[in-house]
């Protein structure tokens, strides 16, 4: 199993990026920022203040404001070296000013916003592919998403599912992400929303993957795939699927309540930490010592 050098940070969101996916409509006030501590642990694990980073709308549907957002974002902690990639579909993917970009840039960050925008832009485009190669191959390379933009970093992707019916079969709706991390599916808005039975079902389809429920002001920093540490305000909730033991959802009709025996979740909160191949809580990162681990990735990279 090849380990990733580089850095993800997957972000619950905190602001509307345009669109309510839930109600169908439209919705452009609160545009406010996730908290700006979050922006400079981002900058910081990419470089410092003069990384060049590169800033995807794809997802959005006001893609203009969303950017100029980023922009004022990132200025007030001092990083300016700033760039808006205005992809819209397959054919700005493919531009060679977009792949020289992104081949130069130390970061890049995708906005919230309709996650299957990204799926279905990015998915097998030589833009996506170089992305993945930095990021498996590049130390100090950082890739950020907040919202819909953390969603869709897995390989398999929540793009649909609505909260008050998410206990139902067939309800949730998944698909192929953007492959930047195999074995998780990550959710955002994750309490504000009510998502816990959307990512619950998910996991009874895919018990073999972790789920990640992100919440507002708060994400994931993970480091070699496997070391996570939440940062931000608030939760970051994680189920585990491995140990179920019954679960209707593959005898059940579609529209039917799925039962499940034996979920485990965990709650993390600034600070906490987990690993996921161990499976293993830690409630103090800063006390984490890599080194103890460092046997189990020797050989996960013989494998």
């Amino acid at each position: 199993m090849e380990i990733p050098k580089g850095k993800l940070f997957a972000i619950g969101g905190a602001e509307d990026k345009g669109v309510d996916l839930e109600k169908g409509e439209m919705v452009r006030s609160n545009l406010n920022f996730f908290e700006l501590g979050i922006l400079r642990r981002i900058v910081e694990e990419a470089g410092g203040n003069s990384l060049r980073m590169e800033v995807i709308t794809t997802a959005s549907m006001i893609p203009n404001e969303v950017g100029e957002n980023y922009l004022n974002a990132f200025g007030k902690i001092g990083c300016t070296n700033i760039g808006l990639l205005p992809i819209r579909n397959r054919a700005d993917a493919m531009k060679e000013e977009y792949i020289s970009r992104i081949k130069k840039c130390d970061a890049i960050m995708f906005s919230g916003g309709n996650q299957l925008r990204l799926s279905t832009t990015f998915g097998g485009t030589e833009f996506l592919e170089i992305a993945l190669n930095r990021y498996m191959e590049e130390k100090d390379f950082v890739v950020a998403g907040t919202s819909a933009g953390a969603m869709a970093m897995s390989n398999t992707m929540i793009y649909e599912g609505n909260a008050s019916t998410a206990h139902l079969k067939s309800e949730v709706k998944i698909t192929t992400g953007l492959g930047f991390m195999d074995d998780v599916i990550f959710d955002s808005h994750f309490e504000k929303r009510g998502r816990f039975g959307r990512l619950a079902q998910a996991i009874a389809s895919n018990p073999s993957a972790f789920g990640i429920g992100l919440g507002e002001d708060t994400g994931m920093l993970i480091r070699e795939g496997n070391i996570m540490e939440a940062i931000g305000s608030g939760l970051v909730m994680i189920i585990d699927g491995h140990d179920i033991r019954h679960n209707n959802i593959a005898d059940i009709p579609d529209g039917n309540p799925i039962s499940v025996e034996n979920i485990k979740v965990h709650f993390c909160a600034k600070g906490n930490g987990f690993l996921l191949r161990e499976r293993k809580f830690i409630p103090k990162m800063s006390e984490y010592k890599p080194e103890e681990n460092s046997k189990i990735h020797k050989k996960l990279r013989a494998v």
